[in-house]
């Protein structure tokens, strides 16, 4: 007999690299992402980094005068997209993973 509902595909498994994590190109870096992270696990804390970004420029537009604050908002909605992608693809992730 066959199953009226197939298997989901098995996801693959994906994990980081080791990559550091530069912000000044004139001192060598301090800190990078270790490797054999999970990509679920990194797209997790990427997400989280992205809320805790959110918050920070409220706070920036609360107490910014023009021209500053529209450059403000303009970084805000590329957070809530950036954050909005990735908790899409871990919504997608954990959904896969639901038997049926």
């Amino acid at each position: 007999m066959k199953k009226p509902v197939p298997d989901p595909p098995d996801l693959p498994f994906v994990e980081t690299i080791e990559r550091p994590v530069t912000s000044c190109p004139e001192h060598p870096p301090l800190f990078s992402v270790c490797a054999g992270i999970s990509a679920e696990d990194a797209l997790v804390h990427a997400s989280l980094y992205l809320k805790c970004a959110s918050v920070n420029i409220e706070q920036v537009v609360q107490y910014t005068r023009e021209p500053g604050r529209s450059y403000a908002w303009s970084t805000q909605h590329s957070v809530e997209f950036a954050r909005a992608l990735i908790d899409a693809l871990i919504d997608g992730i954990e959904l896969q993973r639901v038997p049926t």
